[in-house]
């Protein structure tokens, strides 16, 4: 029988070896309760009655689910916070995603004060502004058939070439008015757009429409890299050809005019949708202030966004700038830290998921009866 006789040819190995942290030996194993941890909570789809109920459970359960809850919590603090000027920075296609009419609400409630965006986003928000449809690609359809059907295509979705000529009409009616004396550049641009729907697209709604009715600034920091771009660019060659002046585009106008509106302000937001362009001109406000200190010896305060919202599902190990987190920004005099009262949430997923529930869910809590409602309509003009 083996039973109970052991090997003893490696007794007394090991035996005097002191226990190390990693071996378990005399742990002390922690009360969560004492430690005062943060319990998780079943989502009980019974106990939803809103989206604001959903969300809110959401940020009590884990993974992205938990990401998209604790990020409402940050624009909600946004939305309050009557001293934050907040930007809401735009790539990828979101209007031709139908999701135009989310930012042109947060606007007219006074949630987002300066808007930096891709001139694509732009230019196809313009297309719903006039009361042109988007519409869904048939994925039986060639992309070579599209071209000769003159659609062209964004993902699953379709941008009639007539809609865009549309906004041409558009764009030459502004650009035909425009004083050759007066620089452009892309914030005056986008408000003389602004300006010309609330005139004559009245029953329509649109980015740039209400922009321009709240004062709100829209810029374009890659200009030319959009169909209103193009359009001006058409734009000054016919000038030239019938022996006009041309206009002229200066984009360092909407860089100083940016960071001396949000030297103004005392707290600054971000709400991040996506990356690229649009991300980064806005974020590097901080390390222009900062040179300015230091290489010009301005005296000008150095400002740091206090709040930021991230929607992106650009994972950081390809290290892109649409994936960086904003821990990184921190590095780079962008971002108030956490440790300094920072408040920041980021959620790894798809806009047209993530940006409806969350603004949807800041809606209800704002207009809760008794609530504090946010900073309201006035906000801008106070703000300047």
């Amino acid at each position: 029988m083996k039973h109970g006789n052991h090997d003893n040819s490696h007794a007394g190995k090991g035996h005097d070896r002191p226990p190390h942290a990693g071996d378990g030996v005399d742990r002390k194993l922690h009360n969560p309760i004492e430690d005062r941890l943060i319990p998780l909570e079943p989502l009980d789809l019974g106990k939803v009655k809103s989206i604001d109920d959903l969300v809110h459970a959401m940020s009590k359960t884990a993974f992205t689910g938990r990401q998209l809850g604790e990020a409402a919590d940050v624009l909600e603090a946004m939305a309050r916070d009557e001293e934050c000027f907040v930007v809401l920075t735009l790539s990828g296609a979101m209007t031709v995603a139908k999701q135009g009419l989310i930012i042109t609400d947060m606007i007219d409630r006074g949630i987002v004060n300066a808007v930096v965006s891709t001139g694509a986003l732009m230019a196809h928000g313009l297309v719903e502004a006039t009361g042109r449809a988007h519409f869904r690609a048939n994925p039986e359809v060639s992309d070579e058939e599209l071209y000769e059907q003159g659609y062209n295509r964004v993902y699953d979705t379709l941008e009639p070439e007539q809609n865009l000529d549309d906004v041409e009409e558009v764009m030459s009616a502004v650009l035909e008015g425009w004083d050759h004396n007066e620089t452009m550049c892309s914030y005056k641009l986008n408000h003389a757009i602004g300006a010309y729907l609330a005139k004559r697209a009245r029953d329509q709604r649109g980015i740039l429409k209400s922009a321009h009715d709240m004062g709100v600034p829209v810029f374009v920091p890659a200009f030319t890299d959009s169909e209103l771009g193009l359009d001006t660019a058409l734009n000054n060659r016919l000038r030239e050809s019938t022996g006009r002046y041309k206009i002229r585009f200066d984009p360092f106008e909407d860089l100083e005019h940016f960071a001396a509106t949000l030297l103004r302000q005392k707290k600054l937001g971000i709400i991040t949708i996506g990356g690229g362009v649009p991300r980064n001109w806005s974020q590097q406000f901080g390390p222009f202030c900062e040179l300015r200190h230091r290489r010009l010896g301005e005296n000008i305060p150095l400002k740091r966004y206090h709040y930021g919202l991230r929607i992106c599902p650009e994972p950081v190990y390809w290290g892109g700038l649409s994936g960086s987190p904003y821990s990184e920004a921190v590095s780079w005099g962008k971002f108030v830290p956490p440790a300094e009262g920072g408040k920041f949430g980021e959620v790894f997923v798809d806009a047209t998921i993530g940006l409806p529930l969350i603004v949807a869910a800041v809606f209800e809590r704002l207009d809760k009866k008794g609530s504090k409602s946010g900073k309201g309509r006035g906000a801008v003009a106070r703000k300047g």
